[in-house]
């Protein structure tokens, strides 16, 4: 049995590794301080609001902790919420080898492969950056998509990887998540804070409405920071997804069945993360895409077929980093 070239694809021969993208990569950069910086703030306010110049120290020790954890522990914590498990490479060689294969074209180590038990097709990365990296699929997946769409399916996710996308989301949901339970926790158990009086703040009703308008509002500013960070970087790594595998039409079609079957099967597990994965698995429609951590799926695939004519018309299409914003 002839061996297999590791630099072909199901179209052909694979295109030169990407290289580039230190701009978009200075981005996400900065965007990770601001996202820390925003959600380090909310847990200052509440710790203040609700505890005073005692509850501010609390607060901030607390956030330095989280700040470290998250950064360090994200991927971990992401992975463990979800109850991914470590898929063998006995078990599916064949995805092993479509994961190393893209990592080679993208210029960075293959990142380590998980498997999530839900029947909702689906996937995601996490990792602080290419060496430190994971890829995340659902059981469902293969259920619905092809070899050809399952494969434009993990060049989405490499390319995030690639373009340093995944500590932004791993942040993002690891420091969401504690929020909103936070804020949870003392919705519950925090009477005796939300009833504190303080002269020079009000006390008494006006006092405790006013913390717990803020106890309600923490989550939402939360998920609107997430929103700031979330939306463009899907963009990015669908174009650069697409120059990876080489066919912007295949990572087309599979966003179009994984978002009719997050319709049939939406899968709720810690919503705080649904912004790791490449459709969105709650999948809420009417008023509430607006708040959605995704895109629109049709906006998506247009900018797919659009990049596929240009690639078909002899055009050289140009690398995902440079579609980021």
């Amino acid at each position: 049995m002839a061996q297999r070239d590791p630099h072909m694809t199901s179209r052909g021969p694979a295109a030169p590794a990407l290289k580039g993208g230190g701009w978009h990569r200075l981005g996400n950069a900065l965007k990770t301080t601001v996202l820390l910086a925003g959600l380090t703030a909310l847990v200052l306010v509440i710790g203040q609001r609700l505890g005073g110049a005692q509850g501010l120290a609390m607060a901030g020790f607390f956030a330095v902790v989280m700040n470290f954890g998250s950064y360090w522990f994200s991927d971990r914590i992401a992975l463990a919420i979800h109850g991914a498990q470590p898929l063998p490479y006995e078990q599916a060689p064949w995805l092993h080898e479509m994961v190393e294969r893209l990592s080679a074209r993208a210029g960075m180590p293959k990142p380590k492969v998980y498997l999530l038990p839900t029947r909702q097709p689906n996937a995601f990365a996490t990792g602080r950056n290419p060496s430190h990296a994971a890829v995340a699929v659902t059981a469902g997946i293969v259920d619905i998509l092809d070899r050809r769409e399952l494969e434009g399916v993990l060049a989405h996710e490499i390319g995030h990887v690639r373009n340093r996308d995944t500590l932004i989301g791993t942040v993002a949901a690891t420091l969401a998540g504690i929020i909103s339970y936070a804020a949870q926790m003392l919705f519950w158990f925090g009477g005796s804070m939300l009833s504190r009086g303080d002269d020079e703040e009000g006390g008494g009703v006006a006092g405790a409405l006013s913390n717990l308008g803020l106890l309600l509002v923490a989550p939402i500013a939360a998920t609107l920071l997430q929103l700031a960070v979330s939306r463009s970087r899907e963009y990015g790594a669908d174009a650069t997804g697409a120059e990876l595998c080489g066919d912007p039409d295949a990572l087309a079609s599979a966003l179009l069945k994984m978002e009719r079957a997050a319709e049939a099967m939406p899968y709720d597990r810690a919503p705080a993360t649904s912004h790791l994965f490449i459709v969105n698995p709650l999948h809420h429609g009417g008023v509430m895409s607006l708040f959605s951590t995704h895109p629109p799926i049709p906006e998506r695939v247009r900018r797919l077929r659009e990049m596929s004519a240009r690639r078909g018309g002899g055009a050289r299409a140009r690398g995902g980093w440079e579609y980021a914003y």
